[in-house]
């Protein structure tokens, strides 16, 4: 199977400082890939370079065989600060259809097919009767959630996420992480998290980025995760603690 996103022997630096180093990854379609890894390990680089915000010094990445810059159409990105003024009088449907790509004059407004287009963006979220409610009435939970539909708007292949929970409790960061598992029947999911316990529930795959990349597999029955060398990360950490637990367990 060709993978969705591809990336070769990508390595990018800033100045004379390597920040990326012999990048391969290979993204398929319904793919939950989760990117870990130290602040500083390259991650928010990584994705810079996807989005084509940063410019691609050596390696390539790829989209179903087509250089990233000219797909971008193809990528929904939910950044981590979403710069919404919650004090603006904006309503919810209006937030998502800003999410359209396609260049448009503002003052066309908004066909009657974009309209549908977001309320079932908005229905995939499970917000479907927030429509008409003004965005600073949701909550933090509620909010991201609206973030989301406007990443789905444009139809994207690959949903890409920057720490889409860090200022959420708990339940709503568990929410988030539901409707991404759910997300991700339909397209390939993308998240860059700190969230590590949780995110091991729902990710099929993991990525450890520390300047290189080890990629974990994870098997949705077993749990196992196969690396190579030595690497040793809060992956294989939380794996001892999940075998160890079992073997202590009387229950």
């Amino acid at each position: 199977m060709r993978p969705l996103l591809e990336i070769k022997n990508l390595y990018f630096s800033y100045d004379e400082q390597r920040v990326l180093e012999d990048i391969n990854l290979d993204i398929y379609e319904k793919d939950f890939l989760s990117i870990i890894g130290p602040n500083g390990g390259g991650k928010s680089t990584l994705l810079k370079l996807i989005l084509g915000i940063n410019k691609i010094q050596s390696g390539t990445i790829s989209i179903e065989g087509k250089p990233s810059t000219k797909c971008l159409n193809d990528i929904g990105y939910v950044p981590q600060n979403t710069n919404i003024n919650i004090d603006f009088p904006i309503k919810v449907l209006e937030v998502i259809l800003m999410g359209r790509t396609k260049e448009k004059g503002l003052f066309f407004g908004y066909s009657k097919a974009e309209k549908k287009n977001a309320q079932i963006a908005l229905e995939k979220v499970g917000l479907k009767e927030f429509a008409n409610k003004k965005i600073g009435s949701l909550s933090g939970g509620q909010r991201q959630r609206v973030m989301i539909a406007r990443a789905l708007f444009s139809n994207p292949k690959i949903l890409l996420f920057d720490e889409p929970t860090s200022s959420i409790d708990v339940k709503g960061q568990k929410e988030i992480y539901q409707l991404l598992k759910r997300l991700s029947e339909e397209l390939t999911v993308v998240v860059v998290s700190h969230d590590i316990s949780i995110i091991l529930e729902y990710a099929t795959k993991v990525a450890y980025i520390n300047r290189t990349l080890v990629l974990h597999d994870l098997d949705t029955k077993e749990r196992k995760f196969n690396t190579k060398d030595t690497h040793f990360c809060e992956v294989e950490l939380l794996n001892l603690l999940g075998n160890s637990h079992k073997k202590d367990c009387s229950c």
